[in-house]
């Protein structure tokens, strides 16, 4: 396992190397310049403007710039803004907002997607079954801002209105708790916590017709034990992969649901670097998400074994 683990993370340099490259080169093929936006409406100083460009290496070709970023990177330095903020402290302040979403979304999604899964694959074919189908696909279906501002709307407003009910923020504050992550979190984990669902059931379902399934049936074991130690732990394994993949994308897909909840985490940062054409945070927002793909693929392959006997990693 050591071996495995040492390995893949060497195979993790040129994916991370090729990630950057490209993202960098998108960010730098935007239209607009840069100095012209951190002016805003108003001209910017000649001198000033190319003092700027001497300074961030933007006169220099694609490939010098890209060095100057990627050697920074392997030392721990994510660069600067154009207005002298580090960009690993910008990310340092937003990234804790981030990370307790995307973790409230990723147990909300585990929790009720796997167990609205394993239900409906229990009952196939009756009322719950078509049930958690039902709305699994009405989730799918609606759009994430759309499904936020009616959340808002009905246990937000209306409970707060009609019944005195303030248990879900509106707006994120950091006082009240992590029962401000719920709403927002419960709006991110929508869409995957359908796909969750669905999953699981095909999985289990395909898994209780195997052999030996039907073996641990035949020699009498409890219905619970057939289900929980031997169908449910390899129906898991396509579950976990998708989770895994998943964790970063609840990360990196943060944008519209930390706008919509007022939460300053790094989708927000993301969205205003956008806006303001800082290609430099731009990048360093991505390099962080790339990251965390890559951990989290290499502890999914790890859970494989423990989940499969059968797996082993040379």
């Amino acid at each position: 396992m050591g071996r495995y683990v040492i390995r893949r993370l060497i195979q993790a340099i040129p994916v991370l190397l090729g990630a950057t490259l490209l993202i960098y080169y998108l960010v730098n093929a935007l239209p607009g310049d840069p100095v012209q936006a951190l002016s805003g409406e108003k001209r910017p100083d000649p001198l000033v403007a190319a003092l700027i460009r001497e300074k961030y290496h933007l006169n220099d070709p694609f490939l010098v710039q890209y060095w100057h970023y990627i050697s920074g990177v392997f030392t721990g330095d994510l660069g600067e803004d154009m207005r002298g903020r580090a960009v690993i402290d910008m990310i340092s302040e937003a990234l804790p907002y981030t990370v307790n979403l995307a973790l409230v979304a990723f147990a909300i999604e585990a929790l009720i997607g796997v167990s609205a899964g394993v239900l409906a694959a229990l009952r196939r074919g009756k009322f719950l079954d078509q049930l958690v189908l039902i709305t699994t696909l009405l989730v799918i279906s609606i759009p994430v801002f759309v499904l936020g501002s009616a959340l808002q709307l009905v246990l937000g407003v209306k409970l707060r209105n009609d019944y005195g009910i303030d248990f879900f923020p509106v707006s994120f504050k950091d006082e009240d708790g992590l029962r401000a992550y719920l709403l927002p979190a419960f709006v991110l984990a929508s869409t995957s916590l359908a796909y969750v669902a669905r999953l699981t059931r095909t999985s289990l379902m395909e898994t209780m017709r195997a052999d030996y399934v039907r073996t641990a049936v035949a020699k009498g074991l409890s219905r619970r034990r057939v289900i929980g130690r031997h169908a449910l732990r390899n129906a898991l394994i396509p579950i976990v992969t998708f989770l895994g993949a998943d964790l970063g994308a609840l990360m990196g897909g943060a944008v519209i649901t930390e706008k919509l909840f007022n939460i300053h985490g790094v989708g927000g940062l993301l969205a205003q670097s956008i806006y303001n054409k800082q290609g430099v945070v731009i990048v360093g927002v991505v390099t962080l998400l790339v990251l965390v793909y890559l951990i989290a693929n290499l502890l999914v392959d790890m859970l494989y074994a423990v989940l499969d006997p059968r797996i082993r990693y040379e």
